[in-house]
């Protein structure tokens, strides 16, 4: 039951909704005693052979009215109980889904995309099952329990009742131990689901390697053992759960036969009536439902609370990165792309002890190129990550326009920095609106010159529908180059100050490499471009080229001042030509 104290905060706010959805249902609940009551009535009139056809006509009639005062009523609780589900549900839905917005990257990297899922559907289900199903059952029980219960004492005789409800305790004793297996299996049955889910999403999205490196059989293999092991711990929750109809079932015949034999001995010992015998068999039908919702009820209210206990330590997480010391002042106009970058040391927070860039200083002019280069590991991808504020945790400091990127809000931060990722992501939409992702706003001939800069164009228009011409998931129906180049159209879109690009080009010719980094150079003639890249073709015209080595600065310089220093560029430089040239 803990679980409504869970959603105080809900039922406090929608508590006019579900009262009046309350009253409707004990109104309903209450109206499903009369018709034992008219039977029994119906049963003595019969046997004393007193009823006349008007009598008989009018307890039919009151039957059907109180069967249509139900049918309305019915419709009117449903849709104020099963509307405050859909509301509980559609604000669980939305507040874990902002929550994923604020998250920075180790949250991402603490939990995998499966069981973010298995959050988000199965776990916001279950819980939404509390406020609909929950609400129901525990009010409709408790209402025809307590009534029922009542209307036997006070129509029909107290010492039936209290011999007929002997089992009950049985019942309930039952359900609590129930309840509480019940709720272990579901939380193991619930992280059972999200591995699975996860591994069907990994595989999903892998197919292309899978395929390629003919694993094809052996992930099923996986895949198979994975299914089965969720099934046994499923199982487990299934035999707990199917214990409550049995454990009904047998307390339900019990109190039948008790009814039968004690309330037959009353009949006849003149103590009781035939019509008073069958509306107390009557009300104990009506307390059948009572009997099994209680293990229902169990049913839903621990699945409810294991999920919301899951979402709820999700939603307990913080995010490292905020906006706690942002200078709420600062406006994009503040920020022009004149970038100061000194950092004198950083780790990885689950490596603290293990720095990954050390003593890294440089200044970069709104018009200025910067070029990042070294081997795989070096620190390229940590210096851009530190500029985008994935992690603040750094000694040192990367000023824009003399602020600290600390003190601007992110949003303004983000705002004018365009992004090109190593591992570019594409949705499942048309072409035009994954250029236009970042600018929903612009018209048609701005999306085509920004694919013309990205030398995109001719591409498209061979395309089947053109820009309209839908991508696939993560582009999977387009090449590398162009999944690419998509991604560089939907930054020079956005026209934002900064422009990083995170070996960006790996996947084009030289030829095409070449036309977009003019393209790049006569755009960005008055803002700040950084890229990084293996390919040193991709840096030769940055007004400064930074080599790195194990998180360190190891030469800098222009193209031609690193081509004289005879270092790691030199070398680097010498073998890519040749490589290029035997390419060719």
């Amino acid at each position: 039951m803990d679980i409504f104290q869970k959603l105080g905060w809900f039922f406090k706010k929608e508590r006019k909704r579900y009262a009046i959805g309350i009253t409707l249902l004990a109104m309903t609940s209450l109206a499903n005693l009369v018709p034992p009551r008219v039977l029994g009535v119906m049963a003595d009139e019969l046997d004393k052979d007193h009823i006349s056809w008007s009598q008989y006509s009018l307890l039919i009639l009151a039957v059907i009215a109180t069967a249509i005062a139900i049918y309305i009523l019915r419709y009117f609780w449903r849709k104020q109980i099963w509307g405050g589900a859909a509301e509980l549900e559609r604000e669980m839905r939305s507040k874990l889904y902002r929550h994923f917005m604020i998250m920075d990257r180790t949250f991402y990297q603490r939990h995998r995309t499966g069981d973010l899922m298995a959050h988000a559907t199965n776990d916001i289900s279950a819980i939404q099952n509390v406020a609909g199903d929950g609400i129901l059952t525990l009010v409709d029980a408790l209402v025809i329990g307590i009534s029922t219960i009542v209307a036997m004492i006070c129509f029909i005789d107290f010492r039936l009742t209290i011999v007929a409800l002997l089992p009950f305790p049985f019942l309930a004793y039952g359900a609590k131990r129930l309840g509480t297996k019940l709720h272990n299996a579901f939380d193991k049955s619930q992280a059972a689901f999200s591995r699975l889910n996860n591994k069907t999403q990994e595989s999903v999205s892998g197919i292309k390697v899978l395929k390629t490196f003919g694993e094809g059989l052996e992930d099923t293999d996986s895949f198979d053992q994975m299914v089965n092991e969720t099934i046994k711990i499923n199982k487990r929750v299934f035999v707990w759960n199917c214990l409550f109809d049995p454990l009904g079932t047998f307390i339900v015949g019990l109190t039948y036969t008790i009814t039968i034999i004690y309330g037959g001995l009353l009949v006849k010992n003149n103590t009781l009536s035939i019509g008073q015998l069958v509306s107390f068999i009557a009300y104990i039908g009506n307390m059948v439902w009572p009997m099994f919702a209680i293990g229902y009820l169990f049913n839903i209210l621990e699945r409810g609370s294991a999920s919301y206990d899951r979402v709820q330590k999700l939603l307990n997480e913080k995010p490292l990165i905020t906006d706690a010391h942002a200078d709420e002042n600062l406006k994009s106009t503040d920020i022009n792309g004149d970038l100061q970058y000194d950092v004198k040391s950083f780790a990885y927070p689950d490596e603290k002890n293990i720095p990954v860039l050390k003593n890294i200083h440089f200044t970069l002019k709104p018009g200025q190129t910067l070029g990042l280069v070294g081997k795989v590991g070096a620190g390229k991808t940590t210096i851009i990550q530190l500029l985008l504020r994935e992690f603040d945790d750094y000694q040192g400091t990367i000023t824009l326009n003399g602020h600290d990127i600390r003190t601007i809000p992110l949003n303004i931060l983000l705002r004018e920095i365009s992004y090109v990722p190593q591992n570019n992501y594409l949705f499942s939409t048309s072409i035009q609106q994954n250029i236009a992702f970042a600018q929903d706003d612009a018209s048609e001939n701005r999306i085509i010159e920004a694919a013309k800069k990205s030398d995109l164009h001719n591409d498209i228009l061979q395309m089947p529908l053109a820009y309209n011409t839908l991508v696939g998931e993560n582009g999977i129906s387009l090449s590398g180059g162009q999944r690419q180049r998509i991604s560089i159209a939907r930054a020079l879109l956005k026209q934002s100050q900064i422009l990083i690009m995170d070996d960006a080009l790996s996947a084009v010719d030289a030829k095409t490499e070449t036309a977009i980094l003019k393209s790049l150079r006569r755009e960005r003639k008055d803002k700040t471009t950084i890229v990084a890249a293996h390919r040193l073709t991709s840096v030769m015209g940055a007004d400064l080229i930074l080599v790195l080595k194990n998180g360190r600065i190891i030469e800098r310089g222009t193209h031609q001042q690193l081509l004289d220093q005879n270092g790691w560029y030199k070398e680097m430089w010498r073998r890519q030509e040749l490589e290029d040239k035997v390419g060719g």
